[in-house]
């Protein structure tokens, strides 16, 4: 869109120019009143980066601005995390460059001989890459690729991340390389592949802090789907908000799906849950607080609190804070840095947390484990008619209240704890329910019939299946089989994969809008506490 017309409607969904502040725009570099899954805005509500935050209602001034947004709820936007594996080997890790390689077509930067780097020199993979549809290709610290579709109602939503998927996974496959989905790597230790300033600096902030391993395993073994739903109108927030924490350990136990860690069985049906619970609580703990229902306030009560992870610096790096000090210790004069924190460091702050529940103006709901077998349309669709058909809501909320806060006996024993096997079969019943008013397809529908009565009805999880599977199959059985249903059928490196995909993988593909193909495409959770390691003995 042109930059002197700043009002007109952008048409281009995967537009990178100025940012666009039309009213229509969907693009994914609009600032209007639309969820989005970047961080893009460089203002927040009038607050300019380098305005000094020098008390505690400046953090809760900006807390207000940028908490949520008052916006219909309708829209979701679908983040999946995927690794990367070499269908030949395995067991070796597949670095980011190999896969942009696979993606652009073009080889990966290197590093110039006396070290130095820049945009063309680099060692990292570019920051983002789109494909024409507006899905965002990014990488995280392990290596993991992830996918970040633009906002749309949910059968569009469905449509563009299941084309956009598949149109990936075919340039993947020319290459030896396929997509896994579990929430924990079955095989491969934790190896920190990206050497990007903020990823080095996090990986030490973690080893010391009670994080230590859980940590580095967090950034570089784990894999989720991501459901970033509009905030809804500002008088439902308090109750959307607190529905978003109160359905997490029901949805963590329905669908978990992570059991194995690094070769190793851990005994949890949700090892990526129970690490988030081993990591710094106060930026992995819930937003949500029974004494503040105001989220805007609870939101800012929470930066306040959590620790100064990182401090970023005018040249692009990162300084790690060492001393424990909170961002209220830093806004007393008592902090890592000896100068006042910005509206910039605050941003900043807010991307250095990771609570079940993050409010960016929309919420962001990361809680559950990325969906073996072709099932993320599942959880994206139950989630989200769990939150957006009034009618579901008001059944999830009667029913999560008895459980809400068992996040580790939610990741510990899935479906199998009898009160959070109750409320997950009333959730599941609502979610059917909502569904068929929602605009899904029949495909969709009968992929969540096959799993209500797979998983939900008996009271099991997909991590169920994977346990059951070990003894036979091992950690490497339990990856080849997660590559071949991924892949179909295909022949490549001189290894053939056969296994047709799973029926909810390419569910909803044919919703209005969603369309089209991309082949083309260039390019803690509350009071309890984890304590059992795999790595404990090792």
């Amino acid at each position: 869109m042109p930059a002197s017309d700043p009002d007109a409607c952008c048409t281009d969904p995967c537009c990178t120019g100025p940012c666009c502040t039309g009213p229509c725009c969907t693009g994914p570099c609009c600032t209007n009143n639309r969820i989005r899954t970047d961080d893009r805005i460089r203002s927040d509500g009038g607050l300019r980066a380098d305005d000094k935050i020098r008390s505690p209602e400046d953090v809760h001034r900006y807390a207000h601005l940028t908490c949520l947004t008052d916006q219909p709820a309708g829209n979701v936007g679908i983040e999946t995390e995927w690794f990367v594996v070499d269908i030949a080997s395995p067991a070796r890790p597949v670095p980011p460059g190999r896969t942009l390689t696979a993606l652009t077509g073009s080889p990966p930067p290197r590093p110039s001989r006396d070290g130095e780097t820049s945009p063309q020199t680099s060692p990292e993979p570019v920051d983002e890459l789109f494909l024409p549809g507006g899905t965002r290709l990014t990488f995280e610290p392990g290596g993991q690729l992830e996918l970040s579709a633009p906002p749309l109602p949910l059968p569009d939503a469905l449509a563009r991340t299941a084309t956009d998927l598949t149109a990936v996974r075919a340039m993947l496959a020319d290459a030896g390389l396929a997509l896994a989905a579990m929430g924990t790597d079955p095989l491969r230790p934790p190896r920190r592949q990206l050497h990007a300033p903020r990823y080095v600096a996090m990986q030490q902030y973690f080893r010391r802090t009670d994080g230590g391993r859980a940590g580095e395993a967090m950034m570089c073994s784990t894999a989720s789907v991501q459901v970033n739903l509009d905030a809804g109108a500002t008088a439902r927030w308090a109750r959307r908000f607190e529905l978003a924490h109160a359905l997490g350990p029901v949805l963590v136990a329905m669908f978990a799906a992570s059991p194995v860690l690094a070769g190793t069985a851990t005994g949890w049906r949700s090892t990526r849950q129970s690490l988030w619970a081993d990591i710094d609580p106060s930026r992995t703990s819930p937003v949500a607080a029974p004494h503040q229902p105001d989220p805007a306030t609870a939101w800012a009560d929470y930066l306040l609190a959590a620790r100064v992870m990182l401090v970023r610096l005018p040249d692009g790096d990162f300084q790690l804070a060492r001393d424990g000090s909170t961002f209220a210790d830093w806004v007393a004069g008592a902090g890592p840095v000896a100068r006042p924190p910005t509206v910039a460091d605050l941003r900043y702050h807010a991307t250095t947390v990771f609570p079940p529940v993050r409010p960016r103006g929309w919420l962001e709901l990361r809680y559950l484990d990325a969906a073996p077998a072709g099932n993320w349309p599942v959880a994206v669709a139950v989630t989200t008619a769990l939150l957006d058909d009034p009618r579901a809501a008001d059944t999830a909320a009667d029913a999560c209240e008895p459980v809400a806060g068992r996040w580790l006996t939610a990741a510990a024993l899935g479906l199998r704890d009898d009160m959070l096997h109750r409320a997950a079969r009333r959730c599941a019943g609502a979610a059917r329910d909502a569904l068929g008013h929602l605009g899904v397809d029949d495909a969709l529908l009968a992929a969540v019939d096959t799993y209500l009565e797979t998983y939900v009805e008996p009271g099991r999880c997909p991590a169920d299946d994977l346990i059951d599977r070990l003894p036979a199959d091992g950690p490497l059985g339990l990856l080849r089989d997660e590559i071949n249903a991924g892949i179909g059928t295909a022949a490549v490196s001189g290894s053939t994969a056969v296994s047709g995909n799973a029926a909810a993988d390419g569910a909803g593909t044919s919703a209005n809008g969603g369309t089209g193909s991309a082949a083309g495409a260039s390019i803690v959770a509350g009071h309890e506490r984890a304590t059992a390691r795999p790595w404990a003995t090792a």
